[in-house]
């Protein structure tokens, strides 16, 4: 039994995910429960330091050298908090699995320069985490993958494959976060494998633009979108994207999908001066349909499936039911379904791969398709 700390902090900039989890044994025998979970939101000066290098490809270096430290002394200021709060002592913890933050990913497919190999950037020093909080910290996950053949996401997979694969039911893990994707959990019955893959834009666009226009962080209960019509001829332009088409598994960030990639759209249909509302809820359809169009292409030899969402998306009805009519015959629930909270859910997963690295063995994972078995993460000692 391990007691890890997870650490999730996403393309949305909206603050950590911290999540103290009991695991027990390791592989197909991996049991977690959530013991506690929190989000403590990052404050607003951080939130446009961390923009001035995100998905970005000139940057001031100094800025993302600062922010590489700055990041992990605020992530263990942040589980040291988290603790506190909890009343459950460093010591008492065995590690800590720090995903990082995402600031560039550049997969060859997407930036077509073949002089660099696939890769992808998340800063927040292992070292400065360890070093606050006195616990090892394992991070910096995604660069075996690359290393072995992989593209450096989406890594959910592995943690869902030995959590939630289940014998007699054939499901689709569905996050919805910046960038939206999906695990396939196939039942026993199936011939097929399984397998992550992004599918195209979660809240990243949506998010974005809502900053641009209102200056807020997001469009909270979907109020702007619900006010607004589809545009369907930018609707029509928007999913033009070569990347949605492309077979899976597939890997995409907001390097793609951004108000760059909206505003070339507009001015292709002559929309570049449409109401902001209009705007916004032709993007939550957007993200729907890159979702179910991708769910749809996955399941098309598939009788009957469960989809089961997590992610911040979750918290956007409209998004949630636009999903739900175009998935229709699908049953379509909350992750919360299969005993985890699904706001905690990554960090949860980036906690057992912390389990992997250290008492796991990369056979556990082998039946995964296009996805190396590895065991993933670098480990800080504190002292």
């Amino acid at each position: 039994m391990r007691r890890i700390i997870g650490l999730m902090s996403g393309t949305s900039l909206d603050g950590l995910d911290i999540a103290l989890c009991t695991i027990y044994g390791s592989g197909k025998e991996s049991k977690l429960h959530l013991e506690k979970f929190t989000t403590l939101d990052y404050p607003a000066d951080f939130r446009d330091r961390v923009r001035q290098v995100f998905a970005k490809r000139e940057i001031d270096q100094q800025v993302l050298c600062g922010l590489h430290g700055q990041i992990g002394v605020l992530h263990g200021q942040m589980v040291n908090q988290a603790l506190s709060g909890w009343d459950v002592p460093a010591q008492d913890v065995d590690c800590i699995a720090s995903h990082g933050q995402t600031v560039y990913h550049a997969p060859r497919h997407l930036t077509n320069d073949m002089r660099f190999p696939d890769s992808t950037l998340q800063i927040g020093e292992a070292d400065h985490i360890a070093s606050a909080t006195g616990i090892i910290t394992i991070a910096d996950f995604r660069q075996k993958h690359i290393a072995h053949g992989g593209q450096g996401a989406p890594l959910a997979v592995y943690g869902d494959y030995l959590l939630f694969s289940d014998p007699a039911e054939n499901r689709f893990l569905l996050n919805i976060g910046g960038i939206s994707n999906f695990t396939f959990l196939p039942s026993d019955q199936s011939d097929q494998q399984a397998y992550a893959t992004d599918l195209g834009p979660g809240n990243t666009m949506m998010n974005q633009y809502v900053l641009e226009q209102y200056g807020l962080e997001m469009d909270r209960d979907a109020h702007i979108a619900r006010s607004g019509t589809v545009e369907k001829q930018l609707l029509t332009a928007l999913l033009t994207e070569p990347f949605l088409d492309q077979s899976f598994p597939k890997t995409t960030g907001p390097e793609l999908f951004n108000l760059d990639y909206l505003k070339q759209a507009q001015s292709r249909t002559g929309q570049l001066d449409i109401p902001s509302e209009n705007v916004m809820a032709t993007l939550n359809m957007f993200s729907a349909l890159a979702i179910t169009q991708g769910i749809k292409r996955a399941a098309k030899d598939i009788e009957q499936y469960t989809v089961f969402v997590s992610g911040g998306g979750l918290h956007n009805e409209l998004l949630l039911e636009h999903i739900r009519a175009s998935l229709n015959g699908a049953r379509v629930t909350t992750f919360s379904e299969l005993g985890v909270n699904p706001d905690a859910k990554e960090a949860c997963l980036f906690a057992i791969l912390a389990n992997e690295t250290l008492a796991g063995a990369p056979a556990n994972v082998s039946a995964i398709k296009d996805s190396p078995a590895v065991c993933m993460g670098k480990v800080s000692f504190p002292y």
